[in-house]
């Protein structure tokens, strides 16, 4: 665990001045709202398969993302194995996986997820949530940060947008109060640069 954590942590170092200063060159916003310390679940919108990286560059945490294995298999292998990223086989209840995350909230990391489950390529604001997220927070009293990324993923593209909310903890909520309450926060995010556009 230790050597995956300082693998991690050097693919962290490398990468990050390449996808902040390089590349895409997002605004970030409210970054401040990020717990320094303590289990927290990072969880967005997801509409680019490059959406995890701008939350990496928002906070110096390193955060382990929850990624498809088809991801760990392809030409990008390389970098989220580098980054720590956790491999989940959508095609079953991957438990092996959940257990992992828990691990990793429960030594007071963080945990980086969609709550959507997969990339939004329709013409709706957001796809229906998960309980993944919210059933973690619960078990591991991990703090629940929400965002939402707008704009285009393009050379040193000018719009390119990921903007914080304000972060909660599950408590005694029911499962489904929370994940509307989560689905409600990252959808207020979404809509606040959609009128700000108008």
């Amino acid at each position: 665990m230790k050597k995956k954590k300082q693998l991690s942590e050097w693919g962290y170092k490398l990468l990050k001045p390449i996808l902040s200063k390089f590349y895409y060159r997002p605004k970030v916003y409210n970054k401040e709202v990020i717990p320094k310390s303590g289990p927290i679940l990072i969880v967005g919108n997801h509409k680019h398969i490059m959406d995890q990286c701008l939350a990496i560059i928002a906070t110096k945490r390193v955060i382990h993302y929850m990624a498809k294995k088809e991801y760990f298999d392809g030409k990008t292998a390389f970098f989220f194995k580098m980054t720590g990223c956790i491999s989940v086989n959508r095609s079953i209840h991957d438990e092996e996986a959940k257990e992992k995350a828990i691990e990793v909230l429960e030594s007071g990391g963080a945990i980086g997820l969609f709550p959507e489950g997969t990339r939004n390529k329709t013409s709706e604001l957001l796809l229906p949530f998960k309980y993944g997220t919210v059933s973690m927070a619960k078990k591991t009293n991990a703090t629940i940060v929400p965002f939402g990324i707008t704009g285009d993923y393009k050379f040193r593209t000018k719009n390119l947008k990921i903007k914080f909310g304000k972060p909660f903890k599950v408590g005694k909520m029911s499962l489904d109060d929370a994940n509307n309450k989560l689905r409600s926060e990252i959808e207020s995010i979404l809509l606040e640069e959609v009128n700000e556009k108008r």
